[in-house]
């Protein structure tokens, strides 16, 4: 390739940017000593042409090369010290991605070439390894970056008027049978008419993508014939997984994906991305040299103080980003208003946000990150979620993220697990997470909505797993069985896995019909995982990261052979929806000071009267009742009147044995309406007139409006 003319170009943007006429490339490394652009031809990747960047201004280094536009491979070399003891990993014989890079082309090919160091040599990474890795190296791509989006605009629907569908973008679609072979598994696969005819009879109104910027699976996963799957390695943040591209990786993955979130808003429903920025594919002190490693590692990565050849690790991959640098901030900055801008993304789900909030001693429940982005005029107005915790000391942040913020509420989980699978002493700690955990969220000023409610993601069983395995069968991933959680619940559901008699079958599906109505009757923001609603299966695999198989793509024969779960699913979220009641914007108000309003809740005994003090410190306690009070709901329409809705009670029997609940002495125009009963696969509403109880059955929540 020659190229005819080269001018200084400019600091400003960091990448590769096209113009129309040429592309600006511009680099950070504070302690590199000399950069190299590397251009590779299209039609020939491992012909390279190497031009030196001579400009340098605020520590960006920077060149403009007229006549060169879209399609253009590229990368760069950065020269400087190789001294591991010092946290400088500088290797110019590796060829490395640029962070900015809007597309990547073509993926890793394990070899030592890949690596920094010399794999066989003693002295593992203190000694530098010349070999080229071009050859074995994915290209950052410059992309033309217009799109015509019409009339998109941001849906922007309330947090509490959501519900929220976990997917992987491969294994939703890979076996939908009326998905098109070449669209299966892609960005246009989500957007089949089908697929959207199921999301809409769902009641979905955002989907939660696990990651789909550019990743890399570790070697120890490639030596075993695996893949990592989930896709929680990222090394190229703006970059969409070209895996999931139905139409190449030379920047069709770009457009591609725009195309997905302007169909998907157009049928009313939002994208939302699980963002991994807490760390990055290059693992430890022995991984690879990629990018971040060889352009400036000391300022990329969180070094040990004591030992700065090791990367500290709040993350349990072998490195930490370093958030406390601006630079390393600025990028994720820049990372997120470009999906959101560009992209046109609605919010962001931050994988161990706990890591992202540490400063030089510790997590910062203010630190720098969450300050920045509470501020920022764009990234303030979308949905930001965090997994509120990492593997670090003092990382388990749950409750503690500030406005603006919602979290994935891990004790919602395990309680209403917990309650369901019999536990006693769960009732009190239950009374908070199905309103709302305002114990959690109220104090710092957040809402019912600050609560993602989960009983199943990703990370573990599934539901149909967690009511049939009482021990994880995870011996496909290669490790003996000894990855995933070892938290064993025991449900006590008969023999693990596949039934044959009809009482374990029996109680299976009506634990399922349980804890599926307990999360989309809670307060709070329903996060529903993708194929819980028909009861997709992983054999008892509660850590399918790595299953790029069977294991993990949806299956969706099950939808017609489990089509009462899924019409129970259906109705609750329908239902939940109409229903500002069960929808509520801000937590309870059990009464003003002088009792002169009625009550918007309240909690019942199986007499029928509410439960005093003392019966919420009775461990034995497995059954109790929900009033929610439609008429009192402090919230006024578009008009500004009032809101009034329905009333509603639910009863929740944990005991093994039936109750006969008493209904509570309420004024009512009407009799009580029974809408569900889960020990029924089907439950169709009826009116029960003048009765005064309602039997109850063991292991079963029944749901009345009045």
């Amino acid at each position: 390739m020659k190229i005819k003319q080269v001018w200084p170009g400019t600091e400003h943007p960091l990448g590769g940017t096209w113009d129309g006429k040429g592309v600006n490339f511009a680099i950070f490394s504070e302690n590199a000593s000399a950069v190299e652009l590397c251009l590779f031809d299209g039609s020939n990747k491992s012909k390279e042409t190497r031009i030196e960047v001579t400009e340098r201004t605020n520590l960006i280094w920077h060149i403009y090369l007229p006549g060169v536009g879209p399609g253009q491979l590229y990368g760069w070399r950065v020269y400087g010290p190789y001294d591991p003891q010092e946290g400088h990993r500088f290797n110019p014989a590796k060829l490395l991605l640029d962070p900015y890079a809007k597309a990547i082309a073509g993926d890793f090919k394990y070899s030592g070439r890949l690596f920094g160091y010399k794999l066989n040599d003693p002295e593992a990474d203190l000694s530098m390894d010349e070999q080229d890795s071009a050859a074995s190296m994915p290209k950052s791509v410059v992309i033309d970056p217009a799109f015509d989006w019409g009339s998109d605009t941001p849906l922007k629907i309330p947090l509490h008027k959501s519900f929220i569908y976990e997917l992987h973008v491969k294994g939703f679609t890979f076996k939908h049978p009326k998905v098109s072979p070449e669209l299966r598994g892609t960005y246009s696969g989500l957007t089949h008419p089908a697929v959207i005819d199921h999301l809409h009879s769902l009641g979905i109104t955002a989907l939660e993508l696990m990651p789909v910027h550019k990743f890399i699976s570790e070697k120890s996963l490639i030596d075993r014939g695996l893949c990592d799957y989930w896709g929680y390695d990222s090394i190229g943040f703006f970059a969409p997984e070209s895996k999931y591209s139905s139409r190449g990786d030379m920047g069709g993955q770009v457009n591609e994906f725009k195309t997905m979130v302007k169909t998907l808003h157009r049928e009313g429903i939002e994208v939302i991305l699980d963002v991994v920025y807490n760390h990055t594919g290059e693992g430890n002190q022995l991984g690879p040299t990629l990018s971040f490693r060889g352009i400036d590692n000391c300022n990329y990565y969180r070094l040990n103080k004591q030992n700065l050849r090791l990367y500290q690790d709040f993350t349990g991959t072998g490195n930490t980003v370093n958030m406390i640098h601006p630079r390393m901030l600025q990028l994720v900055m820049d990372n997120l208003r470009y999906w959101v801008q560009e992209m046109h993304v609605d919010g962001f789900r931050f994988d161990l946000a706990s890591a992202l909030t540490r400063d030089a001693h510790g997590v910062e429940r203010m630190g720098t990150f969450l300050d920045t982005i509470n501020q920022d005029p764009v990234l303030s107005q979308v949905k930001l979620i965090a997994e509120p915790w990492d593997i670090g000391i003092g990382g388990y942040e749950a409750g503690n993220f500030p406005v603006l913020w919602s979290e994935w509420n891990g004790k919602y989980r395990d309680n209403v697990r917990k309650f369901w699978r019999g536990d006693k002493g769960q009732v009190g700690e239950l009374a908070y997470r199905l309103t709302g955990s305002s114990d959690m969220y109220e104090h710092n000023g957040r809402k019912p909505s600050a609560s993602i409610n989960f009983i199943t993601c990703h990370d573990g069983f599934t539901l149909k797993d967690l009511v049939s395995y009482n021990q994880k069968h995870n011996m496909a991933n290669g490790e003996n069985n000894n990855d995933g959680s070892n938290y064993n619940f025991s449900w006590n559901c008969g023999k693990e896995g596949p039934a044959k008699s009809p009482n374990i079958i029996k109680l299976r599906a009506k634990q399922s019909r349980n804890l599926l109505a307990t999360l989309i009757l809670s307060q709070g923001v329903t996060m529903l995982t993708a194929g819980d609603e028909f009861g997709r299966t992983q054999q008892g695999n509660n850590n399918a990261y790595c299953q790029d198989s069977r294991i993990s793509w949806v299956d969706w024969t099950l939808k017609e052979q489990n089509k009462d779960l899924l019409d129970l699913t259906r109705f609750l979220i329908n239902l939940a929806g109409k229903h500002p009641s069960l929808r509520r914007k801000d937590f309870f108000q059990l009464s003003d000071n002088n009792n002169r309003r009625a009550k918007d809740l309240i909690w019942l005994r199986p007499d029928g009267k509410e439960m005093a003090h003392a019966d919420w410190d009775t461990s034995w306690v497995q059954c109790l009742g929900l009033y929610l009070n439609g008429r009192v709901i402090n919230e006024v329409d578009e008009h500004g009147k009032p809101i009034v809705d329905d009333s509603f009670l639910i009863l929740m029997n944990a005991c093994t044995k039936s109750v006969s609940f008493t209904f509570p002495a309420i004024k009512r125009s009407r009799a009580w309406q029974l809408l569900l009963d889960t020990k029924e696969a089907r439950t169709k509403s009826k009116s029960l007139g003048t009765a005064k109880a309602y039997a109850l059955e063991g292991r079963s929540l029944a749901l009345f409006s009045v």
